[in-house]
């Protein structure tokens, strides 16, 4: 699936973990190599150049151009089984089979992948292009991942393991609360001690003006929106409040 998701834009990569990856696997016999005086190096050179699609030439006829091509890549055991390597003293071609055994088997292990401490999976990490908008890209993930879900076996699904737009939504949702629970607090105390709604009002702009004005300098700036800008400014959001209190009641 990792092919598809890199099709989505804003993706840079998928990076696959976990599982084995299936590859063709020739294990030659020393004694049949010396009793046919054929080298390691003779096998490799031969699978190489029979493993390979080799183009040819046009032929034109009848006013049309015919490109010939070879195809020979190889896509079964026994295709790698038959590749001649050289021949005997009589002159009967030898094989791969001949020289030992051809098998499917797994690459070298790196690493593997756990779920929930439940058992083994196989999983892929999206990494996004650096400046694009992770809420986005995250969806636009999940939409080709539906269509995908379509052409998957019937005992194999896909599952999230871990979604930064939960924490992004969050992050903006957390960003609103303190805005509105703090412009409604300071607004109630305001009006309590001072009895001045103009004095109220005066903080309750602060804040959101504050706040936009710290967008449009990271937006000049280039500075991304994430979980720490959005942080930082839910925490200033207290000094501004401060400020804005003491600078009133001195007024």
């Amino acid at each position: 699936m990792r092919y598809q998701l890199n099709t989505v834009h804003g993706v840079a990569e998928v990076a696959s973990i976990g599982g084995l990856v299936r590859e063709y696997q020739i294990d030659l016999d020393p004694q049949k190599l010396f009793a046919f005086n054929i080298s390691t190096a003779r096998v490799m050179d031969a699978v190489k150049a029979s493993n390979r699609d080799v183009g040819g030439r046009l032929i034109e006829q009848a006013d049309a151009e015919y490109l010939i091509r070879g195809q020979g890549y190889v896509k079964s055991l026994e295709d790698l089984e038959n590749i001649v390597v050289g021949s005997d003293m009589c002159g009967n071609p030898i094989c791969v089979k001949n020289l030992g055994t051809v098998q499917l088997g797994s690459a070298i292990r790196r690493g593997l992948l756990d779920l929930d401490g439940k058992g083994e999976a196989v999983g892929g990490i999206v990494v996004m292009r650096y400046g694009e908008n992770a809420k986005e890209v995250i969806g636009r993930v999940k939409e080709k991942i539906k269509e995908l879900e379509k052409g998957l076996p019937p005992d194999v699904r896909l599952r999230v393991a871990y979604d930064r737009s939960d924490p992004i939504s969050r992050a903006i949702e957390t960003l609103k609360d303190n805005l509105l629970e703090e412009s409604v607090i300071v607004s109630m105390v305001v009006l309590i001690f001072l009895l001045h709604f103009q004095s109220a009002l005066v903080i309750v702009l602060t804040l959101p003006i504050s706040v936009l004005i710290a967008f449009i300098t990271m937006k000049l700036m280039g500075v991304t929106s994430n979980i720490m800008s959005l942080g930082g400014i839910a925490i200033a959001i207290g000094v501004l409040v401060d400020a804005g209190v003491i600078m009133v009641e001195n007024c």
